[in-house]
């Protein structure tokens, strides 16, 4: 690839790739400069090969980090160890956060079973690769330099056992393996899990590689580390280092090492932004994944999904540590043969037939899913693939004849001052920026007639919604809340608008406008139900998510049903909720329903993310589709809907779900 021009031309070209080397002879012809780039130390939650992209990568002027036959960027920066007293204060903060997060380069592996070392045995770790690694040569190593390394972890650590690593591509068949030839050796042990770097290196003492990046996790975690080649690493008084490098003469500490390879050599996308970001961003990205996953089973057993819903949520249940399976019914899935750890999970609040049965009798844990608040650019009904869900263990938010998770957080969670600093902050952007949950009106100010009156909005729902069959009584349907609006307040102008979902014929609910019109002043088919909130004094509603809406924009709103926002003392309740028992300020509320209860999902990065990054990436995509009229058609017809829902339809069934 080539950027600039003349003798400022950057030749880029990619770790040892043939890109490296064309780039190398071009900047030779050329008179400019090779940029070789690679992965960062700090890459990613997941592997490259499955597709989830990097956040971090390094950039070289000079060489790459791994090909110690001459300089690179980051052996100059240890060389000269310039580090000003801020960067080693953020590095003792990197280094306590690898420490104490467990970050490695990709951030995969399992736990090694508690029982899978003896206790009091000393034992020493063998790292093996991948043969032809062009690290290896790089590192002033071959294959020999394995087996020597092996005959030296035995010799030199009598009476311990000797344990050798296996190079997870080595264990998939892609790669062959570097100590293939001592297979057959009664004095060593072979892992061929694939465990996470530091739950293994827990269990041993000391740690043998060559150039492999293992030596690196082992010097943050505290094991000595012995090389047979030459890494980045090595060199610096750090390690015991069979190959030496006369270039290397200056002595650093691991905090120094911690500067210049995370801080100062790397280079990291902020996943909040999609903007160049730093360290401590990608970190806190990753751990956010592993803290969701941490709370997950095993795997997931999916009952009951639409092909279509389920290619959209199988990245998201792939998430699990051993991913997702789809399955038809109760039957398939008691065929997978359930453990405990297992999570049955199905749409909705009421479960398909016997997976309540089954999950009861397999002592599995089952969880309800449904779409997030603040859901996509699109709707749901014509298969617009979602940026925030929300998986109940206790019910659904929606549901009122039982707890939920939600509610339980409601009633029993504490709050810090900055979670509801960012609570406010949140808030402020939905209502500046006018979000919603399908974000799929123009924002249009309304011009209604109401002459200086009361103006009371009445948002019209998807009448056989779980919401309203679970939550209300004798206000039921849109023509109920109508005329009770009404009934409540005789000389308001009352405004009606119907739900997109029911407007698009997805869904039932209908009301004619004349029939409407015996009740209501007017029924808004045009504007978006930001503006409508806009134009609102006050909003009545069954259940719907306009009233939590219509909260953070400081309206009056006064609730038929028992939606989630009501019963904490913030709304005018109509029906009793005697589990609520305490009251919320608005923030308390917008803390635990937008920060804490959904999760949000990045498409692009294939991870979980914020509340406040989903909310920016909406504001994105539907600004720019407003200015190309996308947006427009996005809202179009029955038939470019249909168009719509084929082509999702094929996707999931090209996904095997």
């Amino acid at each position: 690839m080539l950027a600039g021009r003349g003798a400022d031309t950057r030749w880029l070209g990619w770790g040892a790739k043939p890109s490296a080397r064309w780039a190398q002879i071009y900047a030779r012809l050329s008179g400019g400069r090779p940029l070789l780039l690679e992965d960062g130390f700090l890459r990613s939650y997941g592997l490259g090969v499955h597709g989830v992209p990097a956040l971090s990568i390094v950039v070289d002027d000079l060489g790459i980090y791994f090909d110690a036959r001459k300089p690179s960027r980051i052996e100059q920066l240890l060389q000269d160890g310039v580090f000003s007293p801020e960067i080693l204060q953020q590095a003792e903060a990197a280094l306590a956060l690898l420490q104490r997060e467990r970050l490695t380069k990709y951030n995969v592996g399992t736990e090694v079973p508690d029982d899978h070392f003896a206790p009091d045995v000393r034992r020493v770790l063998v790292v093996d690769q991948t043969l032809g690694d062009a690290s290896i040569t790089g590192g002033l190593a071959d294959e020999a330099s394995f087996l020597r390394m092996l005959d030296a972890a035995v010799a030199e650590n009598p009476g311990a056992e000797v344990w050798v690593k296996t190079h997870p591509d080595v264990l998939a068949g892609k790669r062959a393996s570097c100590l293939s030839a001592a297979r057959g050796r009664s004095d060593v042990r072979w892992i061929t899990q694939d465990w996470h770097p530091h739950s293994l290196l827990a269990h041993f003492e000391r740690v043998y590689v060559v150039t492999s990046q293992m030596g690196l996790d082992a010097l943050i975690v505290g094991r000595p580390v012995t090389c047979f080649g030459v890494p980045f690493y090595s060199g610096w008084g750090l390690t015991d280092d069979r190959v030496p490098c006369e270039r290397r003469a200056a002595r650093r500490s691991l905090v120094e090492l911690i500067a210049a390879a995370y801080l100062l050599y790397a280079r990291y996308l902020d996943p909040e932004t999609g903007k160049p970001g730093n360290f401590f961003q990608v970190a806190d990205f990753i751990v956010r994944q592993r803290r969701v996953q941490a709370r997950w089973p095993r795997r997931f057993v999916a009952v009951g999904f639409r092909a279509w819903k389920a290619a959209h949520l199988t990245p998201i249940l792939g998430m699990a540590r051993e991913g997702v399976r789809f399955v038809r019914d109760a039957e398939a899935a008691r065929a997978l043969g359930l453990r405990k750890d297992d999570g049955l999970i199905h749409w909705g609040r009421d479960a398909p037939q016997r997976v309540e049965e089954l999950a009861r009798a397999t002592s599995t844990r089952l969880f309800h899913l449904e779409d997030g608040f603040y859901r996509s650019v699109g709707l749901g009904s014509d298969l617009i693939r979602p940026r925030s869900v929300v998986i109940d263990e206790q019910g659904l938010y929606f549901d009122p004849r039982g707890p939920s998770d939600l509610e339980q957080l409601l009633n029993t969670a504490a709050f810090s001052p900055d979670e509801l600093e960012q609570a406010r902050w949140v808030r402020s952007l939905i209502v500046e920026h006018g979000l919603t949950k399908y974000n799929l009106e123009p924002l249009v100010p309304v011009d209604w007639p109401a002459a200086g009156r009361t103006v009371v909005l009445v948002p019209g729902q998807v009448e056989d919604d779980a919401s309203i069959r679970h939550g209300c009584e004798s206000v039921r349907t849109n023509l109920d809340l109508m005329q009770v609006a009404r009934e409540t307040c005789p000389d308001a102008f009352i405004v009606f608008k119907p739900h997109p979902d029911v407007a698009s014929g997805n869904r039932h609910g209908a009301v004619q406008d004349d029939e409407a019109l015996r009740h209501v002043d007017w029924v808004e088919r045009k504007a978006s139900m930001v503006s409508c909130l806009d134009g609102a004094d006050a909003v009545h509603t069954m259940t719907s998510m306009a009233g939590f809406e219509a909260l953070l924009r400081g309206k009056r709103v006064v609730v038929y049903g028992r939606p989630f926002y009501a019963g904490w003392g913030l709304t005018e309740d109509r029906l009793s909720i005697p589990r609520r028992t305490r009251k919320l300020t608005l923030d308390e509320l917008v803390a635990v329903a937008l920060l804490r209860y959904p999760l949000y999902w990045d498409w692009e990065l294939k991870g979980f993310t914020s509340c406040e990054a989903v909310l920016r990436r909406l504001i994105e995509e539907r600004d720019a589709l407003t200015a190309t009229g996308g947006l427009e058609r996005l809202r179009a017809g029955w038939l470019r809907r249909q168009g719509r829902k084929i082509r999702a339809l094929v996707a999931g069934l090209r996904s095997g779900a």
